[in-house]
């Protein structure tokens, strides 16, 4: 998976006005989520911009607020491909982290918000990684359609084996015939998308079904 850098400046004030003013200034309300628990009440030292947010049985996890510019987001957010994000907050700390989700104005599609999840070495994180379908489907040399049902896929696994795409071998496909994701296995992730989801199908069409009925009638 590639690795985008993002440079972030820690919030000082928060809340609906203070974001509203950010955005006049081209910048982008953001947080980042610790996933690692830590146990409250908290000893440690917190980053400027950071705080503890309590998510029960006396644990909590570690919130940054940050903002970060339009420009630098852009490629990160306006892209097919996923990264692994390496965000360096001024004068609190880099981490690395994956685009949790992210939430725009209903008109201009303006970026409004935007949330990353920290990443640890030796912890699996959960991503949706881009479908390519590879090689030409016997059903459809005989006459039928290849329809993609899912562009990603949610898998499980170390952010370091996470691919930036997973390619999916059609080239055995007959009409009719479809790939789901319980048949498909890629190394070292797990893939967590329901089992029974159709990924990809050569459906049958007027000409293909024809072309059926006339082999058939001839026999």
């Amino acid at each position: 998976m590639k690795t985008f850098k993002l440079e972030g400046t820690p919030r000082e004030t928060v809340g609906k006005k203070a974001s509203k003013e950010l955005r006049k200034k081209s910048l982008i309300p953001a947080v980042l989520y610790g996933r690692e628990p830590v146990e409250l009440p908290y000893k440690g030292t917190l980053n400027p911009g950071e705080k503890i947010v309590e998510i029960g049985d006396n644990k909590g996890i570690v919130v940054a607020d940050f903002t970060v510019s339009t420009e630098g987001v852009r490629k990160l957010i306006y892209s097919p491909d996923i990264y692994l994000v390496e965000i360096d907050i001024k004068g609190s700390r880099t981490v690395k982290a994956i685009l949790k989700d992210s939430q725009y104005h209903p008109v201009s599609d303006n970026i409004l918000h935007i949330d990353f999840l920290e990443v640890f070495d030796g912890k699996p994180i959960v991503m949706e990684v881009p479908v390519f379908l590879t090689g030409h489907a016997v059903g459809v040399k005989a006459g039928g359609k290849l329809n993609q049902s899912m562009r990603k896929l949610k898998v499980k696994g170390l952010a370091v084996n996470i691919p930036e795409k997973l390619d999916i071998d059609v080239e055995h496909l007959e009409l009719g015939k479809a790939i789901k994701v319980g048949e498909l296995e890629f190394e070292n992730i797990e893939v967590i998308s329901p089992k029974n989801a159709v990924v990809c199908i050569v459906k049958m069409t007027r000409a293909s079904q024809s072309a059926a009925a006339t082999a058939t009638a001839g026999k």
